[in-house]
């Protein structure tokens, strides 16, 4: 799920990022392709495919594996026609989710997606009806063992950011997206190194989850959606207490 990094923490303790590698790949060379499909191949003309170059860069992704990608959303190579589409609902208590998916077949996605939701007794609502409630954004995350908040404003703000918060172990950039670019290469050449940094959609009002059993509930959701090869990513506007996080991540070690 994006733009909670202390959703994130958790999930990277459940021992899923190195199992799940080629997958988290396959993902971001779908953006990829479709960025330089709509905004073309070269990054710095295009600051979409730039962001998303910096976020494959991120995981480790291998520099064929982006060129190939740029190559066939260019037309250049065979494969890159996939089209664009978004699902949101409510899952339980309330919880708004937008999911966002790239695919070849949009029959096939809504009617994975749908069975998502009826599983885990969610409900999906109309176009407009959820996303209204994000923000479309820049967000960079940094471990603060990497710099201190002080020299990060600074900088940050210098470049562009809008705001600088602190999340668990981490400070979150957070930037309008025509300026993440921008951002981002300003803190990578002051030479420090980001965790995770991607336009995103971040919410305007975060709920907070203080019930465990209704923590285990959407996050098995989320799961579940994420698994599906089609969906890209997955936002939603939840937040677990510091007790419940601590509870969740005791259980995973």
């Amino acid at each position: 799920m994006s733009g909670h990094s202390k959703w994130a923490n958790i999930k990277h303790k459940k021992g899923k990022a190195d199992a799940a590698r080629g997958k988290i790949f396959s993902k971001i060379a779908k953006e990829i392709m479709v960025a330089a499909s709509q905004g073309g191949g070269n990054p710095d003309d295009n600051i979409t495919l730039r962001a998303l170059v910096q976020k494959a860069r991120g995981v480790s992704m291998p520099k064929d594996n982006i060129e190939r990608a740029i190559k066939k959303g260019t037309g250049e190579l065979e494969g890159g026609r996939l089209e664009e589409a978004s699902y949101e609902g409510y899952a339980a208590g309330g919880i708004a989710v937008v999911v966002k998916v790239l695919t070849d077949n949009k029959n096939r996605s809504i009617s994975e997606v749908r069975h998502a939701f009826t599983k885990a007794n969610a409900n999906m609502a109309d176009q407009g009806a959820v996303s209204r409630m994000f923000q479309r954004k820049g967000q960079i995350l940094i471990d603060m063992d990497k710099t201190d908040e002080e020299s990060l404003m600074e900088l940050a703000l210098e470049a562009g950011a809008e705001d600088l918060k602190t999340e668990g172990e981490q400070f979150e950039v957070i930037t309008d997206p025509n300026d993440f670019a921008a951002v981002s290469d300003t803190i990578t050449q002051a030479g420090i190194d980001m965790a995770e940094s991607e336009i995103t959609l971040i919410p305007d009002v975060v709920t907070e989850v203080a019930d465990l059993n209704q923590a285990h509930s959407i996050m098995r959701f989320v799961d579940a959606l994420e698994e599906l090869d089609d969906v890209q990513d997955v936002y939603t506007n939840f937040d677990i207490s510091d007790e419940i996080a601590a509870q969740l991540a005791d259980e995973e070690e």
